[in-house]
């Protein structure tokens, strides 16, 4: 069987979006290649070495048919980003040493972002004889500039040139939306472009009526504690008159979080921390409305929660702008609030009410969702490009 490798800066046990994307990915290839995939050892979103890996510099493992081998970096999620760029650096030091020391395939996966780990990746496996797929879900840098992350300087213009040479030392590019396809046509028209979505690769469960012991409506919030999201903001702004919020999920603002519900006991935000992912689901059943929160519109970015509510049948409060707004009003999946606006947001929160969240409302969400989002026919058409 042909071998495959896959690159990236998160796998499991890892949590998050990129984790969960790149795992079912090589899942999914592995019917049709020996997969390999190279990731750091476990640190994300603690920025501390997992502990069942501490003390190790490399780990190679046999996990549900997939090779993983994982290589040091020096873990941190330090603010500071001249310790973020020693971490990245570190990592893509690693990739090198691994280079030199494995047999590369002859077709290889490469994660985009970080950017500087693609490039390392793009700029040393170079070759006629080698197909390099980039694998791009956030447009690093344009992004972390309007995130506030970045600034519009030399350094700025440094990563746009990586940005580009990735894009252009491609043979297949693959993108999680519109978006980033557009916006790299743009730059080159080298590459073969190939829409590939986040969808997850869950059981459908069937959908029971949720008996709640209030009449608020019970908004959940799961996933990451960032800056992107914009949680401590939301807390501040949410008018709590007909809700309750509940909060699953770890990150950067983790500490600001539980210091904000301390000081604010009488608001009913009720923290549980990070949760096993198929605890989550089950847990997920509670509630009424799932919250889908940016703190500013991402150009390019189209939140991977959509496609797992849906699967999992839970209506959508999205606020984020962009592509994402698209697909949940293209496909009835839940409630929109212009990006930014808080005015607007709980003016469409109290005007849900307990009688909207019928269970053949779920139903049809969860079928939109196995028709619409489907991985496996997803993963048939990219075998077809690779």
């Amino acid at each position: 069987m042909e071998e495959l490798m896959i690159i990236t800066s998160y796998f499991p046990p890892e949590i998050g979006a990129a984790s969960n994307r790149i795992y079912h990915l090589a899942e999914g290839l592995r019917s049709s290649y020996k997969v390999r995939v190279v990731t750091p050892l476990p640190n994300y979103p603690t920025g501390k070495i997992f502990s069942e890996y501490k003390g190790k510099y490399k780990s190679k493992t046999l996990e549900n048919g997939i090779e993983v081998n994982r290589i040091w970096l020096y873990a941190s999620k330090s603010k500071n980003k001249f310790v973020r760029l020693f971490a990245m650096l570190s990592y893509s030091i690693s990739i090198i040493w691994f280079f030199t020391c494995n047999k590369i395939p002859k077709k290889v996966i490469v994660q985009s972002p970080p950017l500087l780990v693609a490039f390392t990746c793009m700029f040393f496996l170079r070759s006629k004889k080698r197909k390099l797929i980039l694998n791009v879900s956030d447009l690093w840098p344009s992004a972390g500039l309007e995130l506030g992350a970045l600034k519009n300087n030399f350094s700025y213009s440094v990563l746009k040139k990586l940005e580009r040479f990735n894009y252009k030392n491609a043979d297949l590019i693959l993108g999680q939306s519109n978006e980033i396809l557009s916006h790299i046509e743009q730059i080159t028209k080298k590459p073969e472009l190939f829409l590939y979505r986040n969808y997850p690769n869950i059981p459908v469960n069937n959908i029971s009526e949720n008996h709640s012991d209030t009449k608020k409506i019970k908004i959940v919030y799961a996933g990451l504690l960032g800056v992107a999201q914009g949680i401590l903001k939301l807390f501040e702004n949410l008018d709590y008159d007909n809700i309750e919020l509940h909060i699953y999920g770890s990150g950067a603002e983790e500490e600001d979080v539980k210091s904000y519900i301390e000081t604010n006991k009488e608001l009913p935000i009720f923290f549980y921390g990070r949760v096993d992912r198929s605890v989550l689901h089950q847990e997920l059943k509670k509630y009424d409305v799932a919250i889908i929160p940016l703190l500013n519109r991402i150009y390019g970015s189209v939140p991977s929660k959509i496609f797992e509510y849906a699967k999992l049948g839970l209506p959508m409060l999205y606020f984020g702008g962009g592509e994402g707004e698209s697909v949940i009003s293209k496909h009835k999946l839940g409630w929109i609030a212009e990006a930014g606006n808080y005015t607007e947001l709980n003016s469409i929160i109290n005007s849900i009410k307990k009688s909207d969240i019928t269970i053949e409302r779920k139903k049809a969400i969860q079928a939109t969702a196995c028709t619409s989002f489907d991985l496996n026919a997803q993963l048939n058409g990219l075998k077809g490009k690779i």
